[in-house]
């Protein structure tokens, strides 16, 4: 006797029928990519709008901090980069910051935006919240593990890849 398994996560929406469960699937991943989209715009404006962060020194800059932590970091030489220019790098990871919120957020390039959010999340833990002790006091490894299923995903509902997507789909079906 054989056993056939379900292979299909996204089943097409039918107007009466269809499972709650197969909507809660398809909409899993939602609230995970609008939380870290507005946490990373809110993350790279409040870096932008506060004039303390972006300072090579002095009380809450950027560049304290980068030196605060140089020595407990996981790459001591990560943290001596960002010092050899650290409003350079606050600004940076503030726009780098802003483009993965706000591409996550409008589900443009949502890979690639995760990705980004994930090199930026992964670059924060190994040097930032590396000394957190236990680790999962920092933030910036949970983070880290919360862009993967985007980066696997993407943003297939809801999103600007998703109209592309359709649109790209209903040029072929002209054309044939």
């Amino acid at each position: 006797m054989t056993h056939s398994m379900r292979t299909d996560t996204h089943t097409p929406h039918s107007g009466g029928g269809g499972d709650w469960r197969d909507t809660a699937v398809r909409y899993a991943l939602l609230p995970l990519r609008i939380f870290l989209g507005v946490t990373f715009i809110y993350a790279g404006l409040d870096k932008i709008t506060d004039s303390a962060f972006m300072k090579e020194a002095g009380s809450g800059s950027i560049g304290d901090m980068m030196r605060a932590v140089r020595d407990s970091s996981a790459i001591p030489a990560l943290v001596d980069l960002s010092l050899k220019n650290p409003v350079g790098f606050g600004y940076a990871i503030a726009f780098g910051e802003l483009a993965v919120g706000i591409g996550t957020l409008l589900g443009l390039l949502a890979r690639l935006a995760a990705l980004g959010g994930a090199l930026i999340s992964l670059s924060l833990w190994l040097t930032v919240s590396w000394a957190s002790d236990p680790y999962y006091y920092g933030n910036d490894l949970a983070y880290l593990m919360a862009w993967i299923p985007l980066i696997l995903a993407g943003a297939p509902l809801l999103s600007l890849d998703a109209a592309l997507r359709a649109r790209r789909r209903q040029r072929r079906a002209g054309y044939r």
